[in-house]
Parts: structure tokens; sequence; C-alpha cells
């Protein structure tokens, strides 16, 4: 079909990843090519092109013969005011049908996955297709080799890394564990006992902080795979954020759609942090799965399925496994939010003497396990090894030689708005939920608002008097502060049992 050509003008509306191209109900072309409300329309501009859903404008907003963009458009198209802007009907996919058939409950093979993901990280799926397919994914149970062969597809349509060493080691936490902000501490001990840690990470999906949010207060994470490979030449690891490079692009982009839907199935999540970790190029992994009744994985069935799905899908993909089962039931740390629960990762490494005391006790156990697993160090030595390297200030030093290679290093900032809860009676805190603190963190703004979440004072089983201070509000505005107050009227976070 012959393209039609429209001049680009700029209506800076943010659409988040959303491709979506705007256009005048009387526009030629909307009369012509049949295009209303919601085509797929492909666009092709400075020998780019991409995939759009078409929003039509009944006002005098843009004009006929022009075309708006937004803010994600433009900047993959790199189009500038005036340029003429090519457009025709997106050609029909042939992976829909496959990803309808999942909906169905059939089985994929994985020749569907890889017509899926090719079309889903070349932006050719609109995010209502993305989510259909999470939804299915999540919906019909998949089995093991489905889940194989989706983490092998995810790999194949982005770039894979290679560091001329073995080991390569890797951590990886499974989340629903607020606080539990143990990565950059293990990157830390572990590249400063000379093992080579490449260190991806992603940004929240269903918490309010991941670990790319976190480390972002300190030091920039939107490194090239130009920059990530100078930094670990020059320190052995790095902290990067997944999203930046173009490794497992799929997996990015089921992201951002996963995240308002707050949907994280198990073989999405199998196939997610696999997919990053090969795409990286690491040998070891060892994941940490929190096990709470709050908490992502409510039950050691859970967690043992989980742990079988991980071992068999990573060693059918040539990646070595450990995991951990940990307890999840209360959070980890201090802070709940990026600012915060940097603070609390710079205590750990700094030695201070008010560092939360179980967020380095789950980092020394996960950094001597992978001293161990990648054979640093002899099998039982591993946990002693670490201790030393953090208490030696050795991985301070490294984590803030990191910090430099990567742009340099900053200290956390502090929201601008503070209110503190107390509590209403005196006993002993009989439970913490985990999912509610989470859901309070992001009504007071977290991740976006970097200063913004929870401070605790207190932790699961302290006895507390009444009026005792239980926890401070952290925010950025009014608005979200009152949002987090009127949820707490309703959701209390402590079961306080009267003794």
């Amino acid at each position: 079909m012959q393209q039609a050509a429209l001049i680009y003008k700029e209506l800076g509306i943010d659409t988040l990843q959303e491709y979506v191209a705007f256009l005048q109900e009387d526009c030629h072309v909307v009369r012509s090519e049949g295009i209303e409300a919601q085509t797929r329309v492909e666009l092709v501009c400075n020998q780019r092109s991409i995939v759009a859903t078409v929003h039509v404008i009944h006002s005098d907003l843009i004009a006929c013969g022009e075309i708006g963009l937004s803010m994600s458009a433009q900047a993959a198209l790199s189009a500038e005011p005036g340029e003429k802007i090519e457009i025709s009907q997106a050609p029909a996919l042939d992976s829909l049908s496959q990803m309808r058939a999942k909906i169905f409950g059939h089985r994929l093979e994985r020749n569907a996955f890889d017509a899926i993901m090719k079309d889903i990280s070349a932006g050719r799926y609109a995010n209502i297709h993305i989510a259909a397919f999470l939804t299915a994914m999540a919906a019909h149970r998949a089995n093991l080799q489905e889940v194989t062969d989706l983490t092998s597809s995810m790999v194949d349509v982005g770039e894979h890394l290679s560091w001329g060493t073995t080991p390569v080691a890797d951590k990886h936490c499974v989340g629903g564990l607020p606080g539990n902000r143990t990565t950059p501490i293990v990157v830390a001990i572990v590249s400063a006992c000379g093992l080579t840690m490449p260190k991806t990470s992603s940004r929240a999906i269903t918490s309010p902080a991941g670990t790319a949010d976190v480390v972002e207060v300190m030091t920039p994470v939107n490194l090239s795979v130009e920059d990530m490979k100078r930094v670990v030449r020059e320190q052995g690891g790095c902290f990067v954020w997944g999203g930046s490079l173009a490794l497992s692009p799929a997996d990015d982009l089921l992201i951002r759609v996963a995240r308002p839907l707050e949907l994280d199935s198990d073989a999405q999540l199998v196939a997610s942090v696999l997919s990053k970790k090969i795409a990286a190029g690491a040998t070891h992994v060892v994941i940490d799965i929190p096990v709470g009744p709050t908490a992502k994985v409510r039950n050691r069935e859970q967690a043992n399925h989980l742990e079988n799905v991980l071992t068999h899908v990573g060693f059918a993909n040539g990646l070595n496994i450990r995991v951990i089962q940990s307890n999840g039931s209360a959070p980890v740390g201090r802070g709940i939010g990026p600012a915060l629960e940097a603070r609390d990762v710079l205590k750990v490494l700094r030695c201070e003497h008010d560092a939360p005391a179980d967020l380095r006790e789950r980092a020394l156990r996960l950094a001597g396990e992978l001293l161990e697993f990648c054979q640093t160090v002899p099998a039982g030595q591993g946990l002693e090894k670490a201790t030393d390297v953090l208490d030696n200030k050795a991985a301070w030093s490294k984590f803030k030689a990191i910090c430099q290679a990567q742009g340099g290093f900053k200290e956390p900032e502090v929201a601008p708005i503070q209110y503190v809860v107390h509590a209403n009676q005196a006993g002993r805190i009989k439970t913490v939920d985990n999912r509610r603190l989470s859901r309070l963190a992001k009504l007071l703004g977290a991740p976006e608002a970097k200063t913004a979440g929870l401070d605790l004072h207190v932790n699961l089983n302290d006895h507390v008097e009444s009026g005792q201070p239980l926890f401070t509000l952290h925010a950025q505005a009014d608005g979200e502060m009152d949002y987090a107050k009127n949820y707490l009227d309703t959701h209390p976070l402590f079961l306080i049992e009267a003794v």
C-alpha cells in the first residue's frame, strides 16, 4: 500500500511507552485509508518505523495534513516539528492468532513464542495485546516446556553479552517483601572478592521500589552496553537498569504493562528473571524466594513449585541456579521506597551502628552462598568471607568505586512532607501486612517519587506502648499524603495483640 505523508506537529502528550498517533477527524488520510480511533498504523520517519495506535482529534488542536505523536512515539522516530511522517495501516500480525490460542488455554510451541516475542520487542503489539498475553499466561498455567521456550524466545530477540570468563555471578529476589534491598550490598561484597558480577536489574512491577529505582537514587543506572562493559572491566561489577539495554527487550515492554495490572505470574516471573540473566552472560545465579502469608510467595508448596520451575528452566538454558527460601513474614530493613531503602543500604555498607540488622544478615547470607556457589571459597566458609569483606569496608570501597565509574555517587534525599503514625494501644506486634505496606508506599508516590515511602520504627514481635511511633510516612506532595492517610483509616498495617 502506498504511504501517505503528514507533517509532524509537536503536542507534548505523554502516554508512557504506548505509541500514539493523533489525527484530525477531517484528515484526508483518515477518510481515504479507512482509519478510525484505535486503528493500528505504521509510521516511518528518518529511516525508522514504529506501529502506533490512532487517536482521532475532534477539535482544532491539529490541522488537516498534520499528525501529532505521543512523546514516546516521537522519541522512537526522532521526529522534529515540520518533518514528514509516512503513514499506512499496519500489516496484520499472524502472532495474534497464537496469542488468542493461549487465551483459550492451548499450549504454545517454541515458534509461537518466537513470533509473539519478536512482535512485542518490535513494538507491534498495543498495550491491550500485551495485557491479553500476560493475562492468558497467568490464567492458564504454562507447563515447564512453555516457560523454557518463552525464556529462550525472550533472550533470542535481544543482545547476548559474553564476558570471556567464568564464573559470572548474579543474584535475584523474586520480590514481595518490602525493603528487602540486598542486591547492592551483595554486588559490592562479591565483586570486592574478585568475582565478575554484571548486575542488571528491573524497576518496580508490583512493589514500591525495584533495585534499579533504589540504586538510581545514588548513581546513574541508565548505562549503554558499552558503558556497562567498561564499568565491569574496571570494577568487576555494576548496577544497571536492564531497560536501558537491548537485553531481553520484550521483557521490559511486558513489565511496563504488567505494572499497572499488578500481575506477576510464575511463568512470566521465571522467564523475565532468567532471560535477563542469560542475556547478561551470567553462569551462576542465587535466587532468593521469601515465603510468608503476605509475601508474593505465600507458602512452602508455592515456593517449592517456583524453585522447581526456576532450576529446570535455568538448567535447560545453561544456567546454574541455587535457590534460597527465606523468611518472608515481615519487611526487611526500615525504609520502604527508593531513597529510604538506599539509606538502609548505605548504613549496612558503611557498618553504621544503627544499620538494619536483618538487612545486613540477609545480604551476608546471600553473598556467602554466591561465593561458595562460584567456588571462590570452600563450602561452609562463604558467610565468614562475606562478613570480613563487609566489616573491613572493602565492600563499601567497591560500592563507591562502581558508582564513580557509572557517573558519580550522591547521597539520598529526604522527603519534604512527613507524618508520624502512633500506636493506638499497647501490646505485641503479632503480624505485619507486607502487601498493605507496599500499597501504602505506592499511594505516597513511590517509586516515581524517589523520596516517598515509609520509615518503620518497630519490627514484628516488638512490644509497643500506646502512643509510641510505629512508622513515618514520607511524601513529596500533600495530595499523596492525604491518599495514604485515608488508606490507613481502613487498612491497618500491624495487628497489635494486647498482652
